[in-house]
């Protein structure tokens, strides 16, 4: 067992993870080209939205999901909400078919955290499309998604690092 999962601080499974996903979206915005090609644009709140809706550490779980849902909006000048009501409604998704997701092979709950990221992306498309009244750029859209599924590596470790520290899933 490692040291990093011996206890279960809030910090360490709340408020680091909120901390490391605003600093990638910083990290993700800056304007650098490779080949012409600028850094995607992830929507790295899913992550935790999915994981905390799994794990279940604590009841603070929403108010960080609403927390790293509001800085993105501010952060890309969003409508006020657009980030936090499409988090939530992923939060809300996951925490009620949790129960078919847990014990699932990791193939698996790639597929499910894709379904999140679909909800996500559909409830933010939608927002925008009521709050703008013209339709997002479908292509942008897609590759939003496609840059956020492949984050599911990292939301796979905050659920492994979660269960090797509580003895509830031993």
């Amino acid at each position: 067992m490692s040291l990093t999962a011996a206890r279960l601080d809030p910090w360490r499974w709340l408020g680091l993870p909120l901390l490391l996903c605003m600093a990638a979206t910083i990290l993700f915005s800056l304007p650098l080209r490779i080949m012409g090609w600028g850094l995607p644009e992830p929507v790295f709140g899913v992550i935790l939205a999915f994981s905390w809706a799994v794990i279940r550490p604590s009841i603070l779980a929403p108010f960080g999901v609403l927390l790293i849902g509001l800085f993105q909006d501010v952060f890309w000048g969003a409508p006020a909400g657009l980030w936090a009501l499409s988090l939530l409604v992923v939060y809300g998704i996951v925490l009620g078919t949790r129960n078919m997701m847990v014990g699932q092979s990791r193939p698996m709950m790639w597929f499910w955290f894709a379904l999140a990221c679909l909800a996500a992306e559909v409830t933010a498309f939608l927002v925008t499309q009521l709050d703008t009244r013209a339709t997002p750029n479908l292509i942008a859209v897609l590759w939003q998604f496609l840059a956020t599924i492949l984050l599911y590596p990292f939301a796979h470790r905050l659920i492994d690092r979660f269960e090797d520290a509580d003895v509830r899933f031993r």
